[in-house]
């Protein structure tokens, strides 16, 4: 759910600035729930990537949401959205990693369900972090403990985040013999205040039990992404770097996937 998504950028730790981007091979969402214009997006940012411009490509091709949070909306339709990725990663993830290369940025790209002939698996295989959100029901966590073990192995930090009611954490964890980062609440109001949908909290939605939550997931991951830069530095890898904004670290990019 690209609602996770934002809800991770809104609740980034201060210091650097978050940008949203869409990355979904089933196409975007943002687009339709705020109204927002079909270009700049990944469509013109894959288009623009090819020529190589320099670093902070990326804010060329944002649009803002109310509150002012920069997002890189993807095409609603599936076959322009897989087309834009594909441009977008035809040599690597280079091409994001590079037009986002400016120094207090951190990516935060929703990719949606991944697997192993998405698009968007090269964005997943070369950020610092790995988010792989899963409801705590039998449906869901089958998936997972058939394909946790392969999922893994795309990210240098993968983690697993359960979303909603269900089993409890503790029983999940023992039984698919995987650690817990964390729990996303059930909390449809605060869901509605982040996807701009009527019937959201008046108050701000960071200030929703869905909002405290993503905050907190938010710094985990930033912590995270730094660890990651830290050990990069020491094994001198010419990587180029994504750092964050409007919070603390220095991450480069974030992947989330909350089932629909």
């Amino acid at each position: 759910m690209t609602t996770a998504a934002v809800g991770l950028a809104a609740g980034w730790p201060f210091g650097e600035q978050p940008v949203v981007v869409e990355c979904d091979p089933a196409g975007g969402d943002l687009l339709g729930r705020y109204r927002l214009e079909p270009a700049p997006g990944l469509t013109s940012l894959a288009a623009a990537v090819r020529h190589r411009a320099g670093p902070g490509l990326i804010w060329q091709h944002t649009q803002r949401l109310p509150g002012g949070l920069p997002v890189v909306v993807g095409p609603t339709g599936a076959d322009q959205a897989r087309a834009s990725l594909a441009q977008l990663t035809r040599s690597g993830a280079e091409g994001l990693r590079w037009a986002a290369s400016q120094a207090g940025t951190v990516v935060i790209a929703d990719c949606g369900r991944v697997d192993s002939e998405s698009p968007a698996l090269k964005v997943v295989q070369d950020a610092d972090v790995m988010l792989l959100l899963s409801r705590a029901r039998d449906d869901a966590l089958a998936h997972v403990a058939t394909q946790w073990r392969r999922a893994s192995r795309w990210s240098r930090c993968p983690c697993f985040v359960l979303v909603g009611d269900g089993y409890p954490t503790t029983e999940v964890a023992r039984e698919l013999d995987i650690e817990v980062m964390a729990r996303v609440p059930e909390d449809q109001k605060g869901a509605a205040a982040l996807g701009g949908r009527p019937g959201g909290r008046r108050s701000a939605p960071a200030r929703s039990a869905l909002g405290r939550s993503l905050a907190r997931i938010a710094e985990l991951s930033a912590s995270h992404a730094l660890a990651q830069s830290g050990s990069d530095q020491q094994e001198q890898t010419t990587a180029l770097r994504i750092r964050s904004a409007d919070r603390v670290s220095d991450p480069r990019t974030s992947w989330s996937e909350l089932r629909r």
